[in-house]
């Protein structure tokens, strides 16, 4: 947990249970999220089952910012051992949102500082992460954070 003060009283934890519909109304709540995510009943099982994968997985977690007690930010941070690079061990950032009355607050860059430290704290060597091409802001915001367009990426869809 962290409670610096130059979080503007911003507490960033692993998730629980308690948050999920908070995090699941932050990943809708945007431009791809709207396509690709649901808010309603019948999705939430989906989610229950993800979430419950991921929170009892050691190798993966799920980051809130708390406000005031409202989910304000949410992150996945999986760590990823591999053979390359002598053994070493990755961390991946995925699922990145922040409430739309807080982005372009600072609020992301604090949540990422959390991340990084954790994923060091873990034994990471590198911090890796995807964003979508069409999300020119994103990219500009995690170069600004040191990350650079290293490689080309490819996804298969099922």
């Amino acid at each position: 947990m962290s409670t610096d003060p130059s979080s503007a009283g911003v507490l960033f934890r692993t998730a629980t249970k308690d948050d999920l519909g908070a995090i699941i109304a932050l990943l809708a709540d945007d431009e791809l999220g709207q396509t690709r995510e649901s808010i309603l009943a019948q999705a939430r099982p989906a989610y229950e089952a993800a979430f419950t994968a991921i929170s009892t997985d050691p190798n993966n977690e799920i980051i809130v910012a708390e406000q005031g007690g409202r989910i304000v930010g949410c992150l996945q941070l999986t760590m990823l051992p591999g053979l390359t690079y002598q053994g070493g061990t990755r961390a991946q950032i995925e699922g990145v949102r922040i409430a739309s009355d807080l982005r372009g607050s600072g609020l992301g860059k604090k949540l990422f500082q959390f991340a990084i430290a954790r994923a060091k704290r873990d034994g990471a060597f590198m911090v890796q992460l995807t964003t979508t091409a069409t999300r020119i802001d994103a990219a500009k915001f995690y170069m600004d954070l040191g990350f650079m367009a290293t490689h080309s990426g490819l996804k298969l869809k099922f």
